[in-house]
């Protein structure tokens, strides 16, 4: 059984930085492409950065790049994303997915296991 679990969401600040992970456990972490969503109040849950499985391909949405850094450790079989510089618009809960393969995809559909999810609350 596929589980993932996310952590490092909270309360921070225009500007501030925080950092989330995702714990995977229930398979081979190193043989799937991972990724971030996210879903604010009233809005389609979106793609934010993914990852493939051996870390060498990154995607990310216009909106966070150059600020969001994804990575991924797969001897702790655990997934990063580094948010910098946050903006208001970032307040979301976010949530870690798993795709089944090796490539990032950017599809909501693609990935059919997810994690609970945490909240970032961005104040100004």
């Amino acid at each position: 059984q596929v589980r993932l679990v996310e952590s490092g969401g909270g309360l921070v600040q225009t500007g501030d930085s925080l950092r989330l992970s995702c714990a995977a456990s229930g398979r081979t972490f190193s043989g799937y492409a991972m990724g971030w969503f996210r879903q604010a109040p009233g809005k389609e849950r979106e793609f934010v950065a993914g990852i493939s499985a051996n870390g060498g391909t990154t995607r990310y949405a216009d909106s966070v790049k150059g600020r969001f850094t994804i990575s991924r450790d797969n001897a702790k079989s655990t997934m990063y994303l580094q948010m910098n510089s946050l903006k208001s618009e970032d307040a979301a809960v976010y949530y870690c997915a798993s795709t089944g393969g090796l490539v990032v995809l950017t599809y909501r559909n693609a990935y059919p296991y997810w994690g609970q999810g945490t909240q970032v609350t961005v104040t100004s």
